[in-house]
């Protein structure tokens, strides 16, 4: 058996008939006629039934038709991805995200892939989870990075980090004088918060439930800045990831500090579509991620 008889068999299958494959394979229909029965001489099984001038592809024609379909998408995934891996990346690459993740994770990742790829035209998107999920299945969106977990069948996850959630007070507030904090600490502290429904709030959540604490909610909202800016006045505290503060704490405007006995982790993932290829941008957007992701700064 070899690549030219499966592609008889696809043409036969497509055509309805040895003439008509001949036609599109431009090849004379006793030809066609004499691979069939060579390679069912091989098999010792007919591939295709006569029936008058009508033909019926067997169980066996139709395992090798399959196979067929196989064979040729693999041989064109092949030769795609070796023309594509020496070509660089062109186009529109389109990156979806939550506002932390726009701050402070894209920012390194796109120099990266300009600097890798100086004609990619890259666009950012910002919004909860449900809303990327949403731009990714219309096809408004190539990946997005999102807080686990998100488990979708339509949709590939790649679990990329993993984030502590620490307690952030002001500088000078009381909490900051502490040499640990502890859960009891933060009982009747006002809190200000990641709206209901992430995932990220679904961790804290749960560590209030965990703790037994009633937490004082000031305000909630998915902006990370309007998040610091309130903490910074004083008007609350926050549970939020190390690298949204890390600077705000380096320049003495913020504190934070782990939580004594307790492990808060955010988990975070690329996704995107589920197809027989994964896309070149796609590939290229997470090859650049693993370049930048030692420098990101994700615990104290």
């Amino acid at each position: 058996m070899d690549l030219r008889q499966l592609e008889i068999i696809r043409a036969i299958a497509e055509a309805g008939s040895f003439t008509a494959a001949g036609h599109k394979l431009h090849v004379s229909q006793s030809a066609i006629s004499r691979q069939i029965l060579l390679l069912e001489d091989e098999l010792k099984e007919p591939v295709f039934l006569r029936v008058g001038r009508r033909i019926r592809i067997t169980p066996a024609g139709e395992s090798l038709l399959q196979l067929s379909h196989r064979v040729f998408q693999d041989l064109k995934d092949t030769t795609a991805g070796i023309t594509d891996s020496q070509e660089s990346l062109r186009g529109t690459v389109r990156l979806l995200g939550g506002m932390t993740v726009c701050l402070y994770v894209f920012p390194p990742l796109l120099t990266e892939l300009k600097r890798q790829h100086p004609e990619i035209d890259l666009k950012l998107m910002s919004g909860s989870s449900e809303q990327c999920l949403a731009r990714l299945r219309s096809g408004a969106g190539d990946l997005a990075l999102l807080t686990l977990p998100v488990d979708q069948p339509d949709l590939v996850t790649v679990p990329v980090l993993q984030e502590e959630l620490l307690v952030v007070t002001a500088a000078k507030h009381p909490l900051s004088r502490k040499r640990k904090i502890v859960p009891q600490d933060l009982v009747r502290q006002p809190f200000v918060l990641f709206e209901p429904g992430s995932n990220t709030r679904r961790a804290v959540d749960e560590f209030f439930m965990t703790a037994r604490i009633e937490p004082q909610i000031v305000m909630e909202t998915e902006n990370v800045e309007i998040i610091k800016a309130l903490v910074r006045n004083g008007l609350g505290i926050t549970v939020i990831p190390y690298q949204a503060v890390a600077r705000d704490v380096t320049s003495g405007q913020l504190f934070c500090a782990r939580i004594e006995g307790r492990s808060l982790v955010r988990e975070t993932g690329w996704i995107y579509p589920k197809m027989s290829r994964t896309p070149r941008a796609v590939q290229e957007v997470i090859k650049a991620f693993e370049k930048v992701r030692p420098k990101l700064k994700l615990a104290p």
